[in-house]
């Protein structure tokens, strides 16, 4: 397998694109100043405020760094489904005093953010929600970026592969917020642990692999990399980072014990996404229609109003299995500590391995 720049990273941690705010530039340019990939997320922005977001890593690191972008699914929705939705969260947003979204279908300004990426020469360019043509994946190598599809099986994976990607982010089950499912999201391939999924897509595909999904310590970054992974992406480990954007309730529900579980639920934007189950997953969970982004305009509102409200119940927790190990510390002393754990771990099972 040829070397790619993933294998040339000093620390081989990946900090996960996590839409929102979550990803702001400081974790992004602090994770790759510290010898990691920091990411931003392209998600819920406009064109040109990713842009800007690029400057703005730019002027803090020249180390890669790598942005995300959602590809657009369907158009095609249950309006039906949708306006029952929105008829039983009428009296949520009554008690939060804001309107509902619209339940519009978008394609999150895509076009516009291919132009960001191709004049901006990204390092690293990875997707989530699809996999995009072989055309745009392969002028985004041209102009010298390195591209990454996320995918959930085995079937997403070998689409990328034969579209060119030239790296795979293998989500497992076990992450937090969205499912990055774009093929038979009812198979139950889609229910797969890190693991197993890893050993599956190295036997059909000849690409490096991320892996991703309840990495929170260094053993499991260890474990990832015996797997036959060149690099582990964590996302929740990072939430309650300095530099990261999550909201201050957000942070405080991971370690809060009245969330004391996550599951994968369509209730705040029509698409699989797991989170810390509080009152409204719970209320809601099996009303929301599989119709996103429509539900995600929908529900913004109230996501808002809610955090803004200081209201954990309203908000989306999103966190993956391992959500209580995050660690509040800034991104750099995580980076070191998930490192000397990983040798640690390493050094550990080396030695049971010269006892046998």
């Amino acid at each position: 397998m040829q070397k790619t720049i993933l294998h040339t990273l000093r620390i081989p941690i990946i900090q996960a694109p996590m839409a929102g705010g979550v990803s702001t530039p400081r974790l992004a340019a602090t994770v790759s100043n510290a010898g990691g990939l920091g990411f931003l997320a392209g998600g819920y922005k406009t064109a040109e405020e990713m842009r800007k977001e690029i400057i703005a890593v730019r002027e803090m690191t020249s180390a890669p760094f790598g942005v995300n972008v959602f590809v657009p699914g369907a158009q095609s929705s249950d309006e039906k489904a949708l306006s029952s939705y929105q008829k039983e969260l009428r009296k949520e947003a009554e008690r939060l005093g804001v309107p509902l979204g619209d339940c519009q279908w978008d394609d999150d300004d895509w076009e516009a953010k291919l132009v960001v990426l191709y004049n901006e020469k990204i390092p690293v360019v990875s997707f989530t929600f699809g996999c995009p043509s072989a055309d745009i994946i392969a002028r985004l190598k041209a102009n010298g970026s390195f591209v990454i599809v996320t995918v959930t099986s085995t079937e997403e994976a070998i689409i990328a592969a034969q579209a060119g990607a030239e790296a795979l982010c293998v989500q497992g089950e076990e992450a937090g917020a969205h499912r990055a499912v774009f093929r038979n999201a009812k198979d139950a391939d889609q229910h797969i642990g890190l693991f197993t999924l890893l050993q599956q897509i190295r036997t059909i595909v000849d690409l490096p692999l991320i892996g991703a999904g309840g990495i929170m310590t260094g053993r499991d970054l260890a474990a990832v990399l015996a797997a036959g992974a060149c690099a582990a992406q964590l996302g929740t480990a990072f939430l309650r980072c300095s530099e990261s954007g999550a909201h201050p309730v957000h942070k405080a529900a991971l370690v809060d014990p009245q969330f004391s579980e996550t599951v994968v639920t369509r209730a705040f934007t029509g698409r699989p996404a797991r989170g810390l189950v509080n009152r409204f997953l719970a209320k809601y969970d099996a009303m929301a229609p599989a119709a996103y982004p429509q539900v995600h305009h929908m529900t913004k509102s109230l996501r808002k109003a809610a955090a803004e409200q200081n209201d954990p119940h309203t908000m989306a927790l999103w966190a993956g299995r391992g959500y209580r190990l995050a660690k509040e510390m800034p991104a750099a002393e995580l980076l070191s500590l998930l490192m000397e754990e990983a040798r640690e771990a390493v050094r550990e099972a080396m030695g049971r391995v010269d006892k046998l």
